[in-house]
């Protein structure tokens, strides 16, 4: 035993000895983070060996670049690599938390457009058991500082870097074959990054990651007209007549998107504490007056609100990795709602209580035809009256009212509201009911922010009431995407007084409301499944807005005979009959996971599978080939982005003189008087004011 013991001292003792340990630490650590820190959905027993193996050989190929350095320095790049590899592994930790999604080459291109008050989610996310992630090179740092380990200067026969690099790569090619062999189509049909990370590992991952980003940027120099004839192909082939019943009811009227930030459908006639936790919403929800959709799932990707007001507005999918409105938004050609409303007569504006470029909102906006758009700048700043991510809801709702009410009617006018946003801080002047009791911070707040913004509703649509704008108008209410990540399973179980809460609970936990409120309207409770990417369709046909010849991907809503597969950026979906996560189908009605299919449900879920890839796929070479530069519907006039300014002195300037000249705002029929005095709201930051 004394003799292994030194032979093992002797081994760590040499540079490729300490090498040898340093790939361990690393594999082990790595290994029992994928298995802790992330939810990669391992079936079987290949999945569970390749999991296990896949962090060996990008591990062996980087660490071992600093064998190739001669004396102190080889330990020192060691350190410095494994160092590297560390603090990528931990940020992903941190961002998987929360978004169940790994961090890609486009989303940190786009930070600068998403980073604005950050800080406080991340001290909230983080967990002293992530800095795990920092465990081996602590340990190695310990080791040679204590001169328990000693450094070898010695140089090491130039075969043994050359052997272990190559080692490194047989290693990673029997992985992929593995990999492949379990997965086909793992690199070139895959929509979900949890498989690449599940098969090859989190630092393949990112290499496939920055080598798609570098091929997207060639698919959009490269794309020519002839790449529009496949989409447009299958757009045409699938296009379902819109219904006629609903043709036209709402021709004329303004158009409110109220924008319900991480609003989930289960908050609906939800009850904590005996109180109702949305009792305005759910008055609307039930209103005869109301189409309401109890299937309607958020279908966003890493994008999060980016790809829910991308599919809102232009029926496109987000990107699998990043958000369009930032890596494409300022550049692309779109033919989105405001345009094509804008060049029927509306005036179209987007109010937001946050800095204009977030999400690059300021640029976007311009792309897709926005006559205006009312950020923080053109709303009154004070400590108290901001939030998270901006303005308390019931302060910017009212602030936004002052504008809507001269906006030149028709008006299409999106209000985005941020106060029931992670990490779900609310002050206790504020707060109106208790938190919840899972024992999860990142729950036990949702109540309350969901409870205030529900207010802020209801102040705003009393106010819509009592200036007549209600009978004017049809008002569209949906949630953006969900509040509560799959990373908080038990916390939802308990919550939703659950047994248990599993990847297909998680899956119909995606549906969020969406409402179409007009007075006169022919409601009630719709049970189709759709989601986000079917708005516009629904919208223009309400509107009786010719949309025969537009490239979207959605259908409307209410068609007859619509295909009712809801597509999940991921590749996963969900229908009435069944539903697929991560490979598994499931019967939608029961939960149960589906074994043996017969031939006719076999060949039914393969239809689904391959509708949602195509779907998918063609959206992604519209958005990263800029196709839509090739292609123009009839009548619709290509947007000219330098026409559209939103600088807050031009644009109240611009304000002014449209509302003397059409005099059909409601303040102008208003005899160029303020209805601001209709606005009531129980605001304590206002009301000591005077309201």
């Amino acid at each position: 035993m004394k003799n292994l013991k030194n032979r093992i001292t002797n081994f760590l003792n040499t540079k490729l000895g300490f090498f040898a340990f340093a790939v361990i630490l690393c594999w082990i650590k790595t290994y029992l983070i994928y298995l802790t820190k992330f939810n990669l959905g391992v079936h079987g027993s290949m999945q569970a060996f390749l999991l296990l193996l896949n962090p060996i050989p990008t591990t062996l190929l980087l660490l071992g670049i600093a064998i190739y350095m001669k004396g102190r320095k080889s330990y020192v790049y060691m350190i410095i690599i494994d160092l590297i590899t560390a603090t990528w592994l931990f940020a992903n930790i941190l961002y998987y938390r929360e978004f169940s999604d790994f961090l890609t080459l486009t989303l940190m291109k786009g930070s600068s457009s998403v980073s604005n008050n950050l800080g406080k989610s991340i001290l909230g996310i983080i967990k002293p058991t992530d800095f795990l992630a920092f465990i081996d090179i602590l340990i190695l740092v310990i080791l040679l500082a204590a001169k328990i380990i000693k450094i070898d200067i010695s140089k090491l026969n130039k075969r043994i870097p050359t052997t272990i690099t190559a080692i490194a790569v047989v290693a990673f090619g029997i992985n992929l074959t593995l990999a492949q062999q379990d997965r086909s189509g793992l690199l070139t049909r895959t929509f979900d990054n949890n498989y690449i990370v599940k098969y090859l590992g989190l630092n393949s991952f990112s290499v496939y990651d920055a080598a798609k980003a570098a091929k997207t940027s060639a698919v959009k120099a490269n794309a020519d007209s002839s790449d529009m004839n496949t989409v447009k192909n299958y757009i045409n082939n699938n296009r379902l007549p819109s219904n006629v019943q609903y043709t036209g009811v709402a021709k004329g009227k303004n158009v409110f998107i109220i924008h319900l930030e991480s609003f989930q459908q289960f908050l609906i006639d939800f009850k904590w504490d005996n109180q109702e936790v949305t009792p305005n919403i759910n008055k609307l929800y039930h209103s005869k007056s109301t189409l309401s959709f109890d299937n309607f799932f958020n279908q966003v990707g890493q994008g999060k609100t980016a790809d829910a007001e991308l599919m809102l507005e232009n029926s496109l999918f987000g990107l699998p990795e990043g958000a369009a409105m930032v890596t494409d938004g300022t550049s692309n050609t779109f033919q989105a709602a405001p345009a094509i409303l804008g060049q029927r007569g509306y005036t179209t504006a987007s109010f937001h209580g946050d800095v204009p470029s977030f999400w690059n909102r300021d640029n976007t906006y311009k792309s897709w035809g926005y006559d205006y758009f009312f950020s923080s700048k053109y709303y009154k700043d004070k400590k108290d009256y901001n939030i998270g991510y901006g303005m308390k809801d019931k302060i910017f709702l009212r602030d936004a009212a002052n504008y809507v009410q001269q906006l030149p009617q028709p008006f299409y006018a999106k209000l985005i509201t941020v106060t029931n946003h992670y990490p779900y801080l609310l002050d206790k002047k504020n707060q109106t009911i208790q938190k919840t009791n899972t024992g999860d911070s990142t729950v036990d707040g949702y109540v309350q922010t969901a409870h205030y913004l529900d207010q802020a509703v209801g102040e705003f649509m009393d106010w819509l009431q009592a200036t007549g704008l209600d009978k004017k108008s049809v008002v569209i209410f949906y949630g953006d995407h969900y509040g509560i990540s799959a990373n908080h399973k038990k916390a939802v179980a308990k919550l939703l007084n659950k047994k248990d809460f599993d990847n297909f609970d998680n899956a119909q936990f995606q549906r969020v409301p969406f409402m179409i409120h007009m007075n006169g309207l022919q409601g009630g409770i719709n049970h189709t499944y759709g989601g986000e990417i079917d708005v516009l369709p629904t919208i223009l046909n309400l509107l009786g807005v010719k949309n025969d010849d537009t490239i979207q991907f959605g259908t409307d809503l209410l068609a007859p005979k619509r295909s009712e597969v809801v597509a999940f950026r991921n590749g996963d979906f969900v229908a009435p009959d069944f539903t697929k996560v991560n490979g598994t189908y499931y019967y939608t009605k029961t939960g149960e996971t589906v074994g043996s299919l017969t031939p006719e449900q076999q060949q039914k879920v393969e239809q689904m599978s391959n509708r949602v890839d195509t779907e998918l796929s063609l959206s992604d070479k519209v958005i990263t080939g800029d196709l839509l530069r090739f292609y123009k519907p009839k009548g619709f006039q290509k947007v000219v982005k330098k026409d559209y300014s939103y600088n807050k002195n031009k644009s109240l300037k611009r304000l002014r003189k449209q509302n003397h000249l059409k005099k059909n705002s409601i303040m102008m029929q208003n005899h160029d008087k303020s209805l601001m005095n209709l606005y009531h709201t129980d605001a304590p930051e206002l009301t000591k004011q005077g309201g």
